[in-house]
């Protein structure tokens, strides 16, 4: 298996026929798989799964009984994947599939090194989310002293290896910024592919709903950028 993509689900039970149809038609070699995680839903998505999944060869599904946290769900299918290759997106539809096609388009392009680390950058966004995102990258580069931009882009696809070397990641929003930042520290080459960002089709976004929102998620980024940081020092 070249390719293996989580795609974490939290009661995503609207999104999850179209999501799982845009794999279907995405994918056409057979050496590219998706991990669907059911991540502790609590409405009908693991019915729906169960009843659909088995339709698409190349999409497997990751049972996550109760959830606990975004960044579980994902290191749950991570540990699960069989891919060269391993990665994540988001189950929102927000993330086309063919992202992350595009993604090993450019491993291979590269010549498949195993220090290579993809991630998207999110074209088109509105003015107050381009602020937040420009605020947040500033202050992570200037608390982390390492350049970060648009960190919670999405797909990330590296190296299985790259992976192996992971030491407590966060379980929450965090993982987007630790494995990035990571892949800094670590002296992978970082290569950033223009991905477009629609708005949802089905259900809210689970902490980009409003300002209160945006604040809550800013002090749980904070907190865990602040034990980071001290991860560093020592």
């Amino acid at each position: 298996m070249k390719l293996s993509i989580v795609i974490p689900c939290y009661n995503e039970e609207e999104s999850v026929p179209k999501l799982l149809e845009s794999i279907g038609a995405a994918v056409t070699r057979t050496d590219v798989e998706a991990l669907i995680v059911d991540n502790g839903s609590t409405d009908d998505t693991a019915t729906v799964l169960a009843t659909l999944a088995p339709q698409y060869p190349m999409i497997r599904t990751v049972n996550v009984p109760v959830n606990q946290g975004y960044g579980f769900g994902i290191l749950s299918g991570l540990r699960e994947a069989r891919g060269e290759y391993i990665g994540w997106m988001h189950g929102d539809l927000q993330t086309p599939f063919v992202d992350a096609l595009r993604a090993l388009e450019v491993i291979e392009a590269h010549g498949n090194p195993d220090d290579i680390y993809v991630k998207g950058l999110r074209q088109g966004r509105s003015l107050f989310d381009l602020f937040f995102t420009y605020g947040m990258a500033a202050f992570e580069t200037l608390l982390l002293r390492t350049a970060l931009f648009d960190i919670n882009a999405q797909p990330n696809i590296f190296h299985r290896s790259f992976f192996e070397s992971w030491t407590n990641p966060p379980h929450d929003f965090a993982l987007d910024l630790y494995a990035y930042h990571l892949a800094k520290k670590q002296g992978l080459r970082i290569v950033r592919v223009p991905v477009t960002f629609p708005k949802r089709e089905h259900g809210t976004s689970h902490w980009n709903t409003s300002v209160l929102g945006k604040w809550k998620f800013i002090k749980r980024t904070i907190a865990f950028s602040l034990v980071l940081r001290k991860r560093l020092e020592r």
